[in-house]
């Protein structure tokens, strides 16, 4: 059974997010769609002190409806990187997985492809995903050849009947935007994947869920990270 899942591009995301990438054969990077500020396009959240920080990498101002692959990092994007490393560097140095980690995140904000968001994004999920082994194949969907001015579930169903996708995988919190009912219609079958519970030792008096893929990594060798990948249920 062909299994497809749709994303925006998110910088560093959370352990979910790869989990969804794991659990599907076609991973569509949604990056034709709005670009909307204060979530987590363009930020994410790490230990910063032992509490949790929101970290922004800015973006070059452009009219609202601009599109994710249509929006660009700032001019000082590099600067901006090299005070992130710092920041990594400060906060991290003592976790168990520092040294390999640091060193592809380094690796990883090397990159050049003209400051665009979707781009940049997109390498950074890919470098991760490919570090953990994961064989999903990527495509984006501005790159699909699907009629335009669709919107919501009517786009997302086209996509998937594009692929050929016979269950499509959503994240947890898509679960009041699309019905299951629609998707048979088209024989298919939704699936939205709910993360369990997954803790490790971040060296803080509390449990801190939820931050980016680089928590993770920094705590845990790659094979247990690895382990937490399988860490959910489909619903």
């Amino acid at each position: 059974m062909r299994k497809t899942a749709i994303m925006q591009p998110y910088l560093f995301p959370y352990i979910g997010y790869f989990q969804l990438i794991h659990a599907v054969d076609t991973f569509v990077i949604y990056d034709d769609v709005q670009f909307i500020k204060r979530g987590f396009i363009n930020r994410n959240k790490i230990l910063v002190n032992k509490n949790e920080h929101l970290f922004t990498f800015s973006v070059k101002k452009a009219p609202r409806e601009y599109k994710i692959n249509e929006r660009f990092y700032s001019e000082d994007f590099y600067e901006q990187k090299e005070r992130f490393l710092q920041t990594i560097s400060r906060n991290y140095k003592h976790s168990k997985n520092y040294s390999e980690i640091y060193g592809i995140l380094n690796n990883i904000l090397e990159v050049d492809i003209k400051d665009n968001v979707a781009k940049i994004n997109y390498f950074t999920i890919k470098a991760i995903a490919e570090y953990l082994d994961i064989n999903t194949k990527f495509l984006f969907s501005s790159d699909l050849d699907i009629p335009k001015g669709l919107k919501g579930q009517d786009r997302i169903l086209t996509i998937n009947s594009f692929m050929k996708s016979r269950q499509y995988i959503n994240a947890i919190g898509g679960k009041e935007l699309y019905s299951k009912e629609d998707f048979l219609k088209f024989n298919m079958d939704l699936k939205f994947l709910q993360t369990k519970r997954i803790e490790y030792n971040q060296d803080t008096n509390q449990f801190i869920p939820n931050l980016s893929i680089i928590d993770v990594l920094m705590y845990n060798r790659k094979e247990e990270v690895k382990k937490f990948l399988d860490a959910y249920k489909l619903i």
